[in-house]
């Protein structure tokens, strides 16, 4: 997952039926460039959310774009997922990289710290996440780091820093300049009032003007 322009990450809805959301997904991804889609399902059972990847990972996949679960490294080997995304208080890198191999992504989450950062990177961690530089309704968000911090990660280290939280096609633009590799949405891409498609192009529009 190493670009040298911004790109998109689809975290899909916190809830949803995947027989319906697989064509939101996939028009999501016609739409324009994505690099990644995680499954994010916090409060299903472990069933349903293999269920989920079973029908949304060809998706993306076949499209060749990479397909994350979250939290969970096990749930991703069993699923054939791409790789993993893991909080501060999920497994461990070592734990999820164990379980998943050296070729499948592992990112972690890293708040506001860039120690925390420097310490996944040190490991091997294939991405660090930043945020939330905006408020959302997704999840509660105790951390609120600046765009600053995107800048001296991007100045210090070729590891790929994701930006996420509360992240729209109107105040992305500062988080592009200050270097984010990739940009991590989910209402801004599922609730946009012009369908999924439209909003992936809209950011892509974004990213183009100010690469």
């Amino acid at each position: 997952m190493t670009e040298e322009t911004c790109r998109l990450y689809l975290i899909t809805p916190p809830k949803f039926n995947p027989a319906g959301f697989k064509d939101e997904l996939a028009a999501a991804l016609d739409g324009g460039d994505v690099a990644c889609v995680q499954l994010r399902l916090k409060d299903a059972a472990h069933d349903d959310i293999l269920r989920a990847a079973e029908i949304l990972a060809p998706i993306a996949q076949e499209r060749d774009v990479a397909f994350l679960m979250n939290d969970d490294p096990v749930l991703a080997q069993e699923s054939g997922c791409d790789g993993v995304h893991i909080g501060q208080d999920d497994a461990s890198y070592a734990d999820a990289r164990a379980a998943l191999g050296p070729d499948a992504i592992v990112g972690v989450t890293c708040h506001d710290s860039r120690h925390l950062a420097i310490e996944a990177a040190d490991k091997g961690a294939d991405y660090v996440a930043f945020g939330a530089f905006f408020p959302t309704t997704t999840k509660e968000a105790k951390f609120h780091p600046e765009p600053e911090i995107l800048e001296a990660w991007t100045m210090m280290t070729t590891v790929p820093c994701v930006a996420i939280g509360g992240i729209t096609q109107d105040n992305c633009a500062p988080l592009i300049k200050a270097g984010a590799d990739f940009l991590a949405v989910v209402s801004a891409i599922w609730d946009y009032a012009e369908g999924p498609a439209a909003a992936v192009k809209a950011f892509n529009d974004v990213i183009a003007e100010k690469a």
